[in-house]
């Protein structure tokens, strides 16, 4: 089995830090819209709550791939917004995820017992407050290990980024790679190979840093709630 050199490798990689790049942005975005949407999911005023239903069914609803496009090559043409490749890439994958995201912020919000609310209530605390300090970080620890998953499935929809021009990420390179080698006959499956080692490594990284956050996080909330015990 051929092996793949040191400079293929080194473009490998270098794709690779493009990928890391563009899932941390998109994550960066899809998180923050999560969390919004998940909070004005409960919120009383239904207007806003609709708005936040028609983003879901939307954005959950329509392919990355068809997105990607429309932020690269639709904005420009229809609404005159110029996005780079690498922006229109972070806004593509960052609202699909989010729609995810409000979804689960949302199942999570709503699985913290109504008497934590409550009680948050009767010491005068504000609704960001209660938001704040009380609902959010038992609700992360709930939405942590599906959120570990959503954020593999933007690493694997981040290689649709090579189907646009300027964005050199793993299978941008990669591919590049295999036209290359075609032209003089040469096999390409240590390129692939190497691509999958890579996008591999980074999930699992994506899946050790889950469970690192899960595991410190469930221990806090272990540590108040014996202590809660306790005082009773």
């Amino acid at each position: 089995m051929p092996l793949l050199d040191t400079d293929g490798w080194a473009k490998i990689l270098g794709g690779a830090e493009v990928t890391v790049r563009l899932v941390f942005l998109s994550a960066l975005l899809g998180t923050v819209i999560g969390v919004l949407g998940g909070v004005a999911s409960g919120a009383r005023v239904r207007p806003l709550r609709w708005l936040v239903r028609i983003y879901v069914e939307l954005f959950r609803g329509v392919s990355a791939l068809i997105l990607l496009f429309w932020a690269a090559f639709a904005l420009p043409q229809i609404f005159g917004i110029n996005l780079s490749t690498t922006q229109a890439a972070v806004l593509a994958l960052g609202t699909n995820m989010g729609a995810y995201a409000t979804e689960l912020a949302r199942g999570a919000i709503q699985a913290v017992g109504r008497g934590q609310t409550e009680a948050a209530i009767a010491i005068n605390l504000s609704f960001y407050q209660r938001i704040r300090h009380v609902i959010l970080p038992q609700a992360f620890i709930t939405m942590l290990p599906p959120y570990g998953n959503l954020l593999i499935e933007v690493l694997k929809a981040s290689a649709l980024v090579s189907l646009l021009p300027g964005v050199n990420d793993i299978t941008r390179e990669a591919q590049v790679m295999r036209i290359n080698r075609g032209r003089i006959g040469e096999s390409s499956f240590d390129i692939f190979m190497a691509a999958l080692i890579v996008y591999l490594v980074l999930a699992q990284v994506i899946s050790f840093a889950v469970r690192a956050a899960e595991l410190r996080l469930s221990k806090g909330m272990d540590v108040g709630r014996a202590t809660r015990t306790t005082v009773k």
